[in-house]
């Protein structure tokens, strides 16, 4: 074991050198593992289709065990599990109806629990379980008759309340109160009625640039000031506060956090999440998750300047910095990354390098993967999947 963290430690200093960047990461890279630090996977509706729906209780319930101990005998502690994909429940809700990816159809009754069941089992393996929502994506197609009256969506249709986009889906209008309310309720409602440990937003926000153009002009004629961009910005930014506000008033140990887009830029000129303002201030967040989805030769955001730019971003102590990691990425071409686009085919230690050196950051919480497919299903892998996960699994076992 002394011989494998000589051997990583000297591979990674070499990296530094391979990569020629200055950075803000430390002279040496840390290999010992903190009993605190967070290793999380992310958990979608996808595999929620594979894994419950259309198999009897007994087979789903299964199911959840198995990846909950593949997480557990890899020393994994959190499981960022998708409980609300598309305005729907995957556990008991008099808001949302139940989805179409635990049952035949949406609003029908799975037969169980999941939710309940995922987290007694999770706690049992000292694993946490943080609900994911997507918080304004109501489906990924433009069909509106798919959407039933068990929808809180479906009174909101032909409303500016919601919107139908060409070649994305439909979506609720982040402007609305009285949309905010209702995501705002529907986080409460989890979390009173759950022994849940996390609430977690992904990048989703602001669907498209002409949403809200009705709302942003009423708020301008009736005395707004606020450029059309900061309104949206300032939209989202009252989502944020308010669920923060509710989950602590409820239980002041649940967290709350966020997994915007990696690239920053981005977030303020398309889906408007004010980051600087929500990581230098209380009351937002307590982890930011950003999906820094990017190699070491990404031309274009290289993984190095990406993650000390959103650790510089962190003004509050007690913000934790849990970079989520492109696991689904290894042994494929990342056409984005211009010149990089074959580092996942040639290399095979992409993440380890990635989770050893982000050890370094002044706000360091730990690492997440996206997704568990990727990691343990074999439908999934490839030879670089293999390696890389033997790579991983041998700096955190």
């Amino acid at each position: 074991m002394k011989k494998l963290i000589v051997v990583v430690m000297i591979f990674v200093v070499i990296t530094f050198f391979i990569i020629g960047k200055k950075q803000e990461l430390k002279d040496e890279p840390v290999v010992n593992n903190t009993t605190d630090e967070y290793r999380a996977i992310f958990i979608s509706y996808l595999e929620l289709e594979t894994y419950i729906k259309g198999v009897s209780n007994d087979v789903s319930k299964n199911n959840i065990i198995e990846i909950l101990d593949n997480m557990k005998n890899n020393n994994f502690n959190i499981a960022i599990l998708h409980v609300r994909p598309f305005s729907d429940a995957i556990y008991e809700s008099k808001i949302y109806p139940y989805s179409s990816y635990v049952s035949t159809s949406e609003g029908g009754n799975p037969g169980y629990d999941i939710l309940k069941f995922f987290i007694k089992e999770a706690h049992a393996r000292n694993i946490e379980v943080h609900a994911w929502i997507n918080p304004y994506r109501i489906r990924n197609t433009t069909n509106i008759e798919d959407i039933k009256e068990n929808s809180p969506a479906y009174r909101y249709l032909n409303t500016n309340h919601v919107k139908v986009i060409d070649n994305k889906g439909i979506f609720y209008n982040p402007a609305s109160d009285e949309i905010r309310e209702l995501i705002i309720k529907g986080v409460e409602e989890v979390v009173t009625n759950y022994d849940i440990d996390g609430i977690h937003f992904d990048d989703y926000f602001y669907p498209d640039d002409t949403i809200d153009l009705d709302n942003y002009k009423e708020y301008v004629d009736s005395g707004g000031t606020l450029t059309l961009s900061d309104y949206r910005l300032n939209n989202i930014s009252l989502l944020i506060k308010g669920v923060y506000n509710s989950i602590k008033k409820i239980k002041p140990n649940v967290l709350f956090g966020i997994s915007p887009e990696g690239n920053i830029n981005n977030n303020y000129e398309s889906n408007f999440i004010d980051t600087k303002k929500i990581l230098s201030e209380e009351g937002y967040v307590d982890y930011i998750m950003p999906q820094i989805y990017y190699g070491f030769f990404n031309e274009v955001m290289p993984f190095i300047d990406t993650v000390n730019m959103w650790n510089s971003l962190i003004k509050v102590p007690n913000i934790k910095l849990i970079p989520a990691l492109a696991f689904y990425k290894t042994g494929k071409i990342d056409d984005y990354a211009k010149g990089g686009k074959e580092e996942w085919i040639n290399d095979n230690d992409i993440i380890m390098k990635q989770v050893l050196l982000s050890k370094n950051l002044s706000n360091y919480g730990g690492f997440s993967l996206f997704r568990y497919d990727y990691i343990f299903n074999s439908n999934y892998q490839n030879n670089n999947t293999l390696k890389e996960k033997e790579n991983l699994f041998s700096i955190i076992k």
